[in-house]
């Protein structure tokens, strides 16, 4: 399977973002694209810190880094493809067979929740979380910044939205379980599969009706003192560590 460049690099834009990419040895950065209007100091240390690592710089024009970043107000004329090792289609990772366990996001779409959602998992060792390009906040700089980094290095799964994978991981034989604080199953007394999928839906929304006919299993996390719920990143945070526990028992 050809994997298209955005399933392979996660793009940083303004100057400052695109410097630190540039001065971690940790990353692996594929191109700068700084616009042709650029010049000056600024423009100056981007092309010397990109010629010290042996960073190709492109040329192009305004309106070109700005598509290409995908923000407009905020790419300062330059952005750099930084290469992530472990992003690739969710397509091509159910093909090679080796997902056990999978976040979905669905409808997330502040940075901050989708960076600290992907540092959770990382840490807990989910092996593939689905952010899909539609209906969730892209990786860009403040989802970088809220990961502390590790989005780069995240298994971060790729598809359109978040209703095609959940299609696609039930046609590979996955259960998929939605959080939901009204189910009578929680994360706790629920039974799992050795291959299970997560769906994590907005705060204000919840899970989306495009994927709801999909999901197979309700699970809600206990609540004292008549909190409601958590805050996604941090019902992540729970949902990923019980499953840590869970395989440590085994």
């Amino acid at each position: 399977m050809e994997i298209s460049p955005k399933d392979r690099f996660v793009t940083v834009y303004g100057r400052k973002p695109v410097l630190e990419a540039l001065d971690d040895p940790a990353l692996s950065v594929d191109k700068v694209v700084l616009a042709d209007t650029a010049r000056g100091p600024a423009a100056r240390e981007i092309i010397d810190a990109a010629r010290s690592r042996g960073v190709a710089v492109q040329r192009a024009t305004a309106q070109r880094v700005k598509v290409l970043a995908g923000n407009g107000k905020q790419d300062q004329g330059v952005l750099a493809d930084v290469v992530a090792p472990r992003m690739k289609p969710l397509a091509l990772a159910l093909e090679e067979g080796s997902l056990r366990s999978v976040l979905v996001l669905d409808g997330i779409t502040t940075p901050a929740n989708v960076g600290m959602i992907l540092r959770t998992a990382t840490a807990a060792g989910i092996d593939g979380i689905v952010v899909p390009r539609r209906g969730v906040a892209s990786i860009d700089p403040l989802v970088v910044k809220a990961s502390a980094g590790v989005a780069f290095r995240a298994p971060v799964l790729r598809c359109g939205t978040a209703a095609e994978a959940s299609a696609l991981l039930r046609a590979s034989g996955f259960p998929l379980y939605a959080l939901d604080s009204h189910a009578s199953d929680t994360i706790y007394s629920a039974s799992f599969e050795a291959r299970a999928a997560f769906v994590l839906g907005s705060e204000t929304s919840g899970i989306t009706d495009d994927v709801r006919p999909h999901i197979t299993s309700w699970l809600s996390i206990p609540m004292a003192a008549g909190v409601e719920s958590l805050n996604v990143a941090s019902a992540a945070a729970v949902l990923c560590f019980e499953l840590v526990r869970r395989a440590q028992s085994q």
